[in-house]
């Protein structure tokens, strides 16, 4: 049953979070973990770990949160979901369904310090920082991480389009990371938008529509099926 709340977080707007609960002995043996990426379209039931589901036909456990950060500091809000590395439970699990950074630098560095803040999340080699330290404690469960990257919109302008070379960054460095890891598997989702297609995103060309969400899935599901 998923645990939804309303989360005022330090923008002045609220997120509507929904974060699936775990039990002790969960039947499933997927988690998934992040942001906007894989919460969207949670609600009608055609998200991305949605996809999964229906393409493996096993129960993956979704506590993914709009909005949510690798680096956030706020105790409560964190805890429910907002800060992404909490929102990782302890368990059984064979696969964890990863993403996250973006709105730690679109959100979170003012275009002032995404420097600082980049670091913070990974190290140019992908040596240290947050994201593979959250990493490295996931593998050490023997679960296998699939870190999923961001949508791009070639040929179409957005809201987010000022963060474009930050975003190639993070997930170059991501991916340096993964590739030290035959159980870290990043997948890129740079080349996915056709030039000029609006289709794999909601209006806000920010978020994934369903067609997009579908096909992230899908491909997530080919990685674990193997």
């Amino acid at each position: 049953m998923k645990l939804c709340k309303l989360l005022l977080i330090t923008l002045p707007l609220f997120l509507f979070a929904c974060a699936e609960s775990v039990s002790r002995n969960p039947n499933s043996r997927i988690l998934a973990m992040g942001d906007s990426l894989l919460a969207t379209n949670q609600l009608t039931g055609q998200s991305i770990t949605d996809t999964v589901e229906k393409k493996l036909g096993v129960k993956v456990i979704d506590r993914s949160v709009m909005g949510a950060r690798i680096l956030y500091g706020l105790p409560i809000s964190g805890s429910l979901g907002l800060n992404i590395t909490k929102q990782y439970r302890p368990s059984e699990w064979d696969w964890v369904i990863l993403n996250g950074g973006g709105n730690d630098l679109w959100l979170g560095c003012g275009c002032i310090l995404c420097d600082r803040k980049m670091n913070r999340l990974i190290a140019k080699d992908g040596s240290k920082g947050e994201i593979p330290k959250l990493v490295s404690k996931i593998r050490k469960s023997g679960a296998q991480v699939i870190y999923v990257g961001y949508l791009r919109s070639p040929g179409v302008a957005s809201f987010i389009d000022h963060c474009r070379n930050e975003g190639n960054e993070l997930e170059s460095r991501i991916d340096a990371f993964a590739n030290t890891d035959e159980g870290v598997h990043f997948l890129s989702l740079k080349e996915l938008v056709p030039n000029k297609d609006r289709s794999f995103h909601a209006p806000d060309m920010i978020h994934p529509s369903v067609k997009a969400s579908k096909t992230i899935g899908a491909l997530i599901a080919e990685i674990i099926q193997p």
